[in-house]
């Protein structure tokens, strides 16, 4: 199965303007880097964030949130976000909140 090429354009429309994104395929779809570091992507048709252990868990009382698995182990820090928690504009505060993350992060 591919991954959400939907999903993915709407991803490119938001990040495409900040500038310093990079793109590649990773877990059978589509992965975001900002200087060497993932902070989103589409797995089927989630989207992937990394947000950090403590967001990430705060975010998984949200309805639509789980954690992101797809082998059984859990990634710390990332979580996988079905259809309804990403629709209009949801997309955007998302991906905003896994930016402020990845930029917090040492420089690799």
């Amino acid at each position: 199965m591919g991954y959400n090429h939907e999903l993915e354009d709407r991803i490119l429309d938001i990040v495409t303007a900040w500038g310093n994104v990079e793109s590649r395929k990773m877990f059978g779809g589509i992965c975001h880097l900002i200087k060497g570091s993932m902070f989103c992507g589409v797995y089927k048709d989630f989207l992937i964030l990394r947000l950090g252990e403590e967001a990430a868990r705060e975010s998984l009382a949200k309805p639509f949130v789980r954690e992101f698995d797809i082998t059984g182990r859990p990634m710390k820090g990332w979580v996988m976000v079905e259809a309804g928690g990403f629709r209009g504009h949801k997309l955007e505060g998302w991906l905003e909140q896994a930016r402020q993350f990845v930029k917090s992060l040492p420089k690799k």
